[in-house]
């Protein structure tokens, strides 16, 4: 008595689902496409550079092993190199972010 009653409902239970999981698919499919890009530090830079800041620069994390700190900077620094058409003054705070993190010097500010 009670087993087509069952049966009946597990149906209409599959049909309502796949209903709502091919509306879903259409709506995610139907989405525009925004791609996916990094996203840099966007500037405003403080008059004695924290460590939050040199690692915001450079995008990496505040306590990063040096190597990885030295790629970050020499890819930073390949895409504003003076000689490419960067700034000076933008070389100038990524090598003060890259001794920041290593700890060569502790902020002191930058000559300009």
């Amino acid at each position: 008595m009670a087993a087509p009653f069952i049966a009946g409902l597990s149906v209409a239970a599959t049909a309502l689902g796949t209903r709502y999981a091919i509306e879903a698919w259409q709506a995610f499919k139907a989405r525009p496409f925004i791609p996916r890009t990094r996203r840099f530090y966007p500037g405003g830079f403080q008059h004695v550079m924290t460590k939050r800041e040199a690692a915001l620069i450079l995008g990496v994390r505040e306590r990063e092993v040096a190597e990885k700190i030295r790629e970050a900077h020499r890819r930073v620094m390949v895409a504003n190199h003076p000689d490419s058409g960067g700034s000076h003054y933008l070389a100038t705070k990524i090598n003060e972010a890259k001794d920041v993190l290593i700890g060569r010097r502790s902020g002191s500010g930058s000559a300009f």
